[in-house]
């Protein structure tokens, strides 16, 4: 019984130091990212701000031609192309996201 008991303590013990150490490892990780500079940053963003105005720009585009599919299909038919368009309506959307939640 008191073997049983010292096996499981250890055991505790075997799986609590590995976690630690993860927790080490991820603080590590945190203190070698690279730190930018306020102006590579404005840079950056600004980059982004042009690339999110195009996308948007296309995003308008793609939507105005999926209403008009929409419009023009029966009520319970539904084209592949507009289904590829809503697809590419999602990925730009999910990029421009992505974007915004940068910095």
């Amino acid at each position: 019984m008191r073997f049983a008991l010292i096996c499981l303590v250890l055991a505790g013990f075997a799986l609590v130091l590995p976690g630690s150490q993860k927790h080490q490892d991820a603080a590590a990780d945190e203190e070698e990212k690279p730190r930018f500079k306020r102006s590579q940053i404005d840079e950056i963003l600004k980059a982004d701000r042009k690339k999110s105005i195009e996308d948007a720009g296309k995003l308008q585009q793609l939507a105005e031609e999926l209403k008009i599919e929409l419009e023009k299909a029966d009520s319970h038919v539904l084209s592949v192309s507009a289904l590829k368009k809503a697809e590419e309506i999602e990925k730009i959307a999910k990029r421009i996201r992505g974007r915004m939640r940068r910095f």
